[in-house]
């Protein structure tokens, strides 16, 4: 069967690539890599090379428990008998749907939750990461489980009623409906969704602050204001970004990244995000990501009639006229069947993330210089405990940015390019 297939190779290469990235970080964990010697003692790079090591184990088991799932719930019957104890509910097809998926919802949300605490509480714990609470990580779950019902019921609502009611074309009625709703939570996330979690303080008014704006102003970059986010309560790592849409527009400071960098690495670090903005990076990821769900949506309709997809994906074929009144049906098990088909896209996905962060890091170059963008890059590498030696296969099928020698040697070239010469 071409869908058990699908989920073994997709399992094999995981396990695979989890095991090359394991025995690569090992091999090289003694020795920091010449170009960070300077900056980078051996107790970081090995601590590093500990933690790469320690979440791949945990991502190993989860692999397996996902793969496991996922058999179970479509060739198992676990999706048939959701159908079934959800097919005699009142009030209409609409609302059954939404019963079916509330309980996948549960199921996948109980199953993730055991290594979702492990990660927090053992592995970020053990490597000095971790700074919540057993009470600040349940609220932050209630909140997290409210958020998704206050946002993603209406959302999936409106999906059903356009599968149910608006005919052959209903999946181009679903596409408007979901553009809509991510460009909802854009203009949302920074004012009512992000302070849900965390407490954002406008930037006090600092020679800092003069900086950056000064930076903002050069760039052409508008922002909502300037925010220092209190990521210390949660987590040591560090980081910054902006957010929102339009006039929601804000710049975000994580507190640990204030305290650990200089000015002149904040203004670099700050350079490269404003270079996502200013290269409509974000704009770019949100067409491809629209286009990809049209298609996806497209292929849906095809297969939503079709008995030999719920057949084969683990409905009795007793149950599949009942199921076919079910558009939600369909939409449960194509978004459990799709992972496995699209795995080996995330290669791709990875590549054009990777550009990017290139190009923005070509952009902070020219607003703030090499050596402040190169320091402030070892730093955070180190305080993330970012392995400098990742196995190149894993990086290339993973990583959303590049390995942190291949930014720093990207930087010495168009440093030297631009006369402008990078520090050992």
């Amino acid at each position: 069967m071409a869908f058990l297939a699908a989920i073994a190779a997709s399992l094999g290469v995981r396990l695979w690539l989890a095991a090359r990235q394991i025995g690569h970080v090992r091999a090289h964990r003694s020795s920091v890599p010449a170009a960070f010697a300077p900056r980078v003692d051996l107790a970081a790079h090995r601590k590093a090379a500990d933690y790469t090591v320690a979440r791949q184990r945990v991502a190993i088991v989860h692999a397996i428990v996902d793969a496991a799932l996922l058999v179970a719930l479509t060739l198992g019957g676990g999706l048939a008998a959701m159908v079934v104890a959800t097919g005699s509910l009142p009030g209409g097809p609409i609302v059954r749907d939404l019963a079916l998926f509330g309980l996948l919802g549960a199921t996948l949300g109980a199953a993730s939750l055991p290594f979702t605490w492990w990660h927090t509480f053992r592995v970020e714990e053990r490597f000095g990461f971790n700074r919540i609470t057993m009470r600040l990580w349940l609220t932050d779950l209630a909140k997290a489980i409210g958020v998704a019902l206050v946002l993603g019921v209406p959302l999936l609502a409106v999906l059903l009623w356009t599968m149910h009611g608006t005919g052959a074309w209903w999946w181009l009625a679903a596409w408007f409906a979901w553009i809509g709703f991510q460009l909802l939570v854009l203009v949302l996330y920074p004012t009512v969704i992000a302070p849900v979690f965390n407490r954002f303080t406008p930037m006090a008014d600092t020679p800092l602050r003069d900086r950056v704006e000064a930076l903002l102003a050069r760039c052409g970059f508008r922002s909502a204001g300037l925010f220092v986010m209190d990521g210390s309560r949660r987590s040591g790592h560090g980081n910054a970004y902006f957010t929102g849409l339009g006039r929601a527009k804000r710049i975000v400071f994580f507190d640990t990244l204030l305290a650990r960098l200089d000015a002149d690495e904040i203004e670099a670090v700050l350079a490269h995000e404003l270079g996502h903005f200013t290269l409509r990076h974000v704009t770019k990821r949100i067409a491809w990501s629209a286009a990809l769900a049209l298609a996806f949506l497209v292929l849906l309709a095809w297969l939503a009639q079709a008995p030999w997809f719920h057949v084969g994906l683990g409905i009795p074929p007793a149950l599949v006229p009942a199921a076919l009144a079910r558009p939600g049906v369909a939409l449960a098990l194509f978004l459990l069947a799709l992972p496995p088909f699209t795995f080996l896209l995330e290669p791709v996905v990875a590549a054009y993330s990777r550009r990017h962060e290139f190009e923005a890091d070509a952009f902070a170059l020219r607003h703030t210089g090499a050596e402040a963008l190169a320091t402030a890059l070892v730093k955070l590498y180190e305080d993330n405990a970012a392995t400098l030696t990742p196995d190149p296969v894993h990086s290339a099928f993973y990583d959303s940015h590049p390995p942190a020698i291949e930014r720093i040697e990207r930087l010495r070239t168009l440093a030297a390019d631009a006369a402008t010469p990078l520090a050992a």
